[in-house]
């Protein structure tokens, strides 16, 4: 009977309080009739199946009677139910759009196989915690680990497309065979490389993303076997990635078989190999990294030169993130919570008022039979008929703001564009489930604890409401906190962003066109035609109206940071080793004009002339921190260092630019003429960026310097086209596109603060109507009155503010690598966020003071 009666609790509390005793007594008469074991199973598993299917309709009945009554009660509430809806679409939207990029970027496992095993491979050297690795390395590396179950490299090579449609610049990547097989990888359409791809003297082969198949190719199913050209060569299309397949990062369009040379190993600081690898199962990242600076350290000895302490990193492939990235998106969902968390607080307040105010009716109720759990029940049903309804248009606004936030998400890592897919649904539900029943129950519980005639009599005295007050009081203090947090957050970071936007980058912007024309190789491998191309594309841009300078550069500052090559200083320590400063340099070739170009001061010397070539001295053009860090107490001009194979003589002296981006120091910079380099080498520094510098926006020009391009070489694209402008802004897009959003959610915080401030105070005026009018009766002045309402409003928003302050200043500590130098208790940000809520405050105080005001002595007395 004891089960049976356990059984019994499927059923609503209020249908087993009226049925219960006689169905426990049927069923206990039937037992005692029942013989033999197997008689009595059947007995119970009948009562199983009865109770189990009889308890699920009558809840489902309950369920439509309360959904229609709240549904009617909601309809006669309309202002009540949009608002309620509204706060709730508000914190679940924000706080659904922020998990679906924290899911996409931090949490969510990469699709790829046995993704936990897989990890990047790096060198590290004193002053580079990161570096590519050398083929050389590379080779004994893979060969000597046993760690690892696959290594595979791969480096990024763009290349010119034609074959097509338009010639284009596409972004392809150079890799083992073995990747795709490493990763994973299965194509959509044709076949992987295998080895004999990789054999020297193949055909070339190409395998295509499935972007590039549908723009390049109009997604032909007949494109297996077609055949490009990609620089000058010919490849065949051997088969087309899946849509979701992105490797290494989501811009790379195409991949090629990646082919060492016999030479290629001989140069071990000829770093450009990414590499990443599978771990051995069982095996610990620890253990890979101990073995590698094992091998390291042998390779070290055997090469003591070009691999003087260098050692190795590992890291798993998901954390290829910079620690920058990763804060702020943990603070922004952050946020989120915290918007979710206002949200919740002002629904909790809304529901604590409404209940409340229905304290008559719920005593009437109850007077006419209905059960304590029956009233909660109902008053459940509406709370979550409620978050229902803002829930369903949370995940719609999630949904719109999605092609912002996509700009949140690292070009650099191998995923794809965040969806609002299933994943991200069943998180949208939780959380609209949970603001239901977690911030509609208790208001519930509260004003159902003892619903009898008790409440009937005193639902006109205030004093009843003096813990609803209390509570309604900590949760608009709750809101203050949060909401002051995130305003003074989102303050630091403006401070840092501004901080940043004001470092002077070295180099003019405004009015600076930037446009890229790589040049194909071997067919601009010989110098003297590289010559003839820039000379030509020079000649006819300068003589266009307006333009007022125009030269060509490797690579334009910020847009590529890198170049770095080691440097001997003659006379100066011969090795790192003698030295705390890495003897390395930033390098890059240029054309005569660049400086003006860009409005880089000449500081001493001259700038490279036409008649630097090979047949006369080597020379360079070095920045101010190469002659502060080399040559300090002494005249730069006529020194000599090696750099790049060669001797050169330091003709002229420039002012220093960050080449890095605006956050990053950067290596001294080296200029070398443009003619000054042998046939065929170093293709990755040919000058390929076109720099234009016109007296008024340059942006028009762009349709002349096509033509003109086009008719100097018509196989080759204009890869990208943008202003000087836009290159440095694209070194803070993803922060201004964080910090957007965090001020969207500060100030929806704030938003809601005032709601709830405002909600409270008018509760309180509603209950205190009689108090205000007898006040005003036995002679109060009506300025008492304003104090008495806008004190309360004022009192719970300094109390909110100083916890607030408290929590912002220990995020600003968490933040601190975001700050830019912005100190996380800077005064200026704080006073600011103080006094905005000081406005929000007394902006939600001022219409219930108003209406408190407004009471008329008269009539409460009458009443």
């Amino acid at each position: 009977m004891r089960f049976y009666r356990a059984l019994l609790h499927l059923y609503p509390a209020g249908f087993r309080a009226e049925y219960g005793l006689d169905m426990a007594g049927i069923f206990d008469a039937r037992r005692q009739r029942t013989r033999g074991l197997a008689a009595v199973v059947a007995l119970y598993s009948a009562a199983i199946w009865d109770v189990g299917q009889n308890a699920g309709r009558v809840h489902a009945d309950l369920l439509r009677q309360d959904l229609r009554y709240a549904g009617r009660t909601l309809l006669r509430a309309k202002g009540y139910a949009a608002t309620a809806v509204a706060i709730t679409a508000l914190g679940v939207g924000a706080t659904t759009a922020a998990f679906s990029i924290t899911d996409h970027v931090l949490i969510r496992p990469l699709r790829f196989a046995d993704a936990e095993r897989l990890v990047k491979v790096w060198e590290k050297e004193p002053q580079y915690a990161r570096t590519e690795l050398s083929p050389g390395n590379y080779r004994d590396w893979k060969a000597q680990s046993t760690s690892f179950e696959a290594m595979a490299a791969f480096s990024a090579k763009p290349a010119n497309l034609a074959g097509s449609r338009e010639p284009q610049h596409v972004e392809t990547t150079l890799v083992d065979p073995s990747l795709f097989t490493l990763l994973g990888a299965i194509p959509e359409r044709g076949r992987l490389f295998d080895p004999e791809d990789d054999r020297e003297g193949a055909a070339g082969t190409l395998l295509v993303s499935h972007a590039l198949w549908q723009s390049e190719f109009g997604a032909d199913p007949a494109v297996l076997g077609r055949i490009v050209r990609l620089d000058d060569e010919n490849y065949t299309v051997i088969g087309v990635m899946p849509p979701d397949f992105s490797f290494p990062n989501r811009s790379t369009q195409a991949w090629r078989p990646l082919r060492f040379q016999a030479t290629d190993f001989d140069d071990r600081g000829n770093d450009y190999l990414q590499v990443v690898a599978k771990l051995k199962s069982g095996v610990t990242i620890e253990q890979a990294l101990s073995e590698l600076t094992s091998i390291a350290e042998q390779l070290e000895r055997a090469y003591p030169k070009e691999n003087f302490r260098t050692r190795a990193t590992v890291i798993p492939l998901r954390a290829e993130l910079s620690p920058q990235t990763r804060i702020l998106l943990t603070a922004l969902f952050g946020a989120s919570l915290s918007v979710l968390l206002i949200a919740c607080t002002n629904l909790a307040s809304l529901l604590l008022a409404r209940v409340l105010g229905r304290r008559t009716e719920l005593a009437v109720r109850s007077a006419l039979g209905a059960g304590r759990e029956r009233l909660v029940r109902q008053l459940l049903t509406e709370s979550l008929l409620l978050s229902a309804a803002g829930g369903a248009i949370g995940i719609a606004i999630a949904v719109a703001a999605m092609p912002l936030l996509t700009r949140l998400v690292p070009v650099t890592l191998p995923i794809g564009e965040p969806a609002i897919d299933l994943r991200v649904l069943l998180f949208a539900t939780l959380i609209t489930c949970g603001t239901g029943l977690g911030f509609g129950v208790v208001p519930a519980l509260r004003v159902c604890r003892s619903p009898d005639m008790t409440d009937l009599r005193e639902a006109t005295r205030s004093a009843t409401n003096a813990s609803g007050q209390r509570l309604r009081g900590i949760l608009v203090v709750a809101q203050v906190a949060v909401s002051v947090a995130l305003l003074i957050s989102a303050g630091l970071l403006i401070r840092a962003l501004w901080r940043v936007q004001s470092v002077n980058p070295g180099f003019v912007t405004a009015d600076v066109l930037a446009i890229q024309t790589p040049v194909p190789w071997p067919r601009y491998a010989p110098t003297a035609r590289r010559v003839d191309f820039y000379n030509r594309v020079l000649s006819e841009t300068r003589a266009l109206p307006g333009v007022t300078h125009a030269a060509f550069i490797s690579f334009v500052p910020m847009a590529m940071g890198g170049g770095i090559w080691p440097i001997a200083i003659h006379g100066a320590p011969a090795t790192p080793a003698e030295s705390e400063q890495s003897l390395t340099g930033s390098l890059r070739f240029v054309t005569p004009d660049f400086f003006a170009t860009l409005g880089i001061p000449l500081r001493r010397g001259r700038d490279v002339r036409e008649s630097d070539t090979l047949s006369s001295q080597m020379v360079a053009v070095v920045s101010e921190s190469f002659v502060r860090r080399y040559w300090p107490d002494s005249d730069p001009i006529g020194r000599t260092f090696t750099m790049a194979t060669k001797e050169r003589t330091v003709v002229g002296v420039v002012g220093d630019i960050r080449v890095r981006g605006l956050e990053r120091p950067s290596e001294p910079q080296v200029y070398l003429p443009y003619r000054q380099v042998e046939d065929g080498w170093f293709p990755f520094y040919a000058p390929k960026e076109l720099v234009v510098r016109a007296s008024s926006d340059p942006a028009g020009l762009t349709p002349a310097i096509r033509r003109i391009v086009r008719e100097a070489d018509p196989d080759l694209p204009l890869a990208r086209v943008r202003t000087l402008a836009d290159v440095v802004e694209t070194q803070t897009a993803a922060r201004v596109t964080q910090l957007r959003v965090l001020q969207a959610f500060a100030l929806l915080s704030l938003v809601l603060a005032g709601i709830g401030i405002h909600g409270l105070l008018s509760y309180v005026v509603s209950e205190r109507r009689t108090e205000i009018g007898l006040r005003l009766a036995l002679g109060a002045q009506r300025s008492n009155i304003l104090k008495l309402v806008v004190g309360q409003g004022v009192w719970l928003a300094m109390v909110g503010a100083a916890l607030g302050i408290i929590i912002a200043y220990a995020a600003g500590q968490q933040m601190s690598a975001l700050l830019a130098g912005v100190g996380p208790g800077d005064p200026a940000t704080f006073a600011g966020s103080a006094a905005l809520v000081m406005l929000m405050t007394t902006a939600g105080s001022l219409f219930p003071a108003l209406r408190a005001l407004r009471v008329d002595a008269a009539l409460v007395m009458r009443g």
